[in-house]
Parts: structure tokens; C-alpha cells; sequence
């Protein structure tokens, strides 16, 4: 088999739909998406074109998807652009999100039993970083058993072991901070291959017209952050090293 794994679309219709045309993506047995598909400035849409991949998606909740939920269900956001979305999904859009499960474990071939979740295998709001200590790395997966380990939530791709398991974070398809473009990550079975990739497209043609649909009010000011420019991997590791609890 061979699965793509995208992460972190975060309501960016340009940036999945450069994705999916991808051949092996388009060609993959298994899609999965590890969290956090639609807070953004397409919540609709982006959910639409991910239903129609049908039987073929495997879908995990992100701490932004429980957000979207909430919202949806009364209780507001710190975050304009959630409460926006989620003010903005239909009933059976709010229904796919809420059922969705922390996590999914498969056995894939030459890479062992795979566990796939948003940002951790306990909690999908939790910080772990390519550059965390062993010691918290092995706090976080205590208890998992795992041969490989598929994340997201920091936006950041990488690759590395942790006593022995590999663990792997596609990076984001809408939201990527460090280096421009849809990032995604291709597994395959029979080899234990994982590669990270990288999806060019027309930022500036993908903000034009996400402003001219989305109807977000700050809309023009959320594509100059987020779609025409790039968040630094340095600055986004800072920044999360101290949510995690490292010293200032």
C-alpha cells in the first residue's frame, strides 16, 4: 500500500485541492488526515472535497476540529477565524467532527503497527517538537504501542527515531511554517519508505481567490499572514518550546 498523509489543511481549499492532484496521492490506496482539515477561511468547502474521497479517507480529530465543534455548539473561540468557521458548518459537518477519534492504529507492512493522531497519542492540543528531549518524548509515548508514530499540529515536517520507533510529522498542507508550499508525507507499505513532500502552487492566485470567496471578514489579512507568506521554523520553535514547558 501506499498512503499520503496530510495534516493541518486548516481550510485552505487551494492548497489540498494542489494536493490531491498530486499522481501519488491521486494514486494511494489509504488517505489520512491527521487533524485540524478545516479552521481556516474555507471551512465548507474543505470539508466537502474531503467527504468525496470517500472510503478511501481515514480521518483523525485536531484540537482545532474539536474547536470547530464547540463553536458550532455554542461555546465561543479566542481565535476570530474558528469562531467564524465553525459558526459556518452545516449539522452533518459538525456531526463527522465530533465523532471523529483521538487516534487510528493500522498495520502497515514493513513499517509495523502505525499510530496516526493529531499532536499526541493522549491529548490533541499537546506540544512535541523534532527537537524535544528524549526523556519527554518518552513521557508522551509511554504506553503506546507503536512501531511508527504519525503526527502533526506543529506544522513543521520532519522525520526522526525515538528509541527505535519512527516518528513522523507530514508538516502542514495549509499552514506551513519554515518553507512555502502544501507539505505532505507519502508511507509506503512494502518498503517502510516515509518521504516528505513538498506541493508548490500559486500562493498569490490562492489568496486572490480565497478572498474573493470566503467571506471572512479579516479574510485579506489572514492570507497575507498564513498563504502569501511563511511563518519562520525558528520563531514556531520558540514559540512552541515554550507552550511545552521549556525554559524562556
Amino acid at each position: 500500500m501506499r498512503i499520503a498523509v496530510l495534516s493541518d489543511i486548516h481550510g485552505v481549499l487551494p492548497a489540498l485541492e494542489a494536493v490531491l492532484a498530486e499522481p501519488d496521492v491521486t494514486a494511494a490506496d489509504l488517505i489520512v488526515l491527521t487533524g485540524d482539515m478545516a479552521a481556516g477561511p474555507q471551512p465548507v468547502e474543505t470539508l466537502d472535497l474531503l467527504v468525496s474521497l470517500g472510503e478511501r479517507a481515514l480521518w483523525v480529530n485536531g484540537n482545532a476540529d474539536r474547536e470547530l465543534v464547540e463553536v458550532a455548539r455554542g461555546k465561543g473561540s479566542a481565535y476570530p477565524i474558528s469562531q467564524w468557521a465553525g459558526e459556518r458548518l452545516r449539522d452533518d459537518q459538525v456531526e463527522l467532527l465530533a465523532a471523529l477519534p483521538l487516534s487510528r492504529a493500522l498495520d502497515l507492512g514493513a513499517l509495523g503497527r502505525t499510530l496516526f493522531t493529531h499532536a499526541t497519542p493522549r491529548r490533541d492540543d499537546e506540544m512535541i517538537l523534532v527537537d524535544s528531549a528524549i526523556e519527554r518524548w518518552a513521557e508522551v509515548l509511554d504506553g503506546v504501542e507503536a512501531d511508527t508514530v504519525v503526527l502533526g499540529n506543529t506544522h513543521m515536517p520532519f522525520l526522526r527515531l525515538v528509541d527505535g520507533r519512527l516518528v513522523v510529522n507530514p508538516g502542514s498542507v495549509g499552514m506551513p511554517y519554515g518553507t512555502a508550499g502544501a507539505h505532505w508525507a507519502l508511507l509506503e507499505t512494502g518498503s517502510g519508505a516515509v518521504t516528505l513532500r513538498r506541493t508548490p502552487f500559486d500562493a498569490r492566485a490562492a489568496a486572490e481567490r480565497i478572498v474573493a470567496e470566503s467571506g471572512y471578514a479579516e479574510v485579506e489579512q489572514w492570507v497575507s499572514e498564513y498563504v502569501t507568506a511563511t511563518h519562520s521554523d525558528v520563531a514556531a520553535l520558540r514559540a512552541f518550546g515554550k507552550a511545552e514547558g521549556r525554559p524562556g
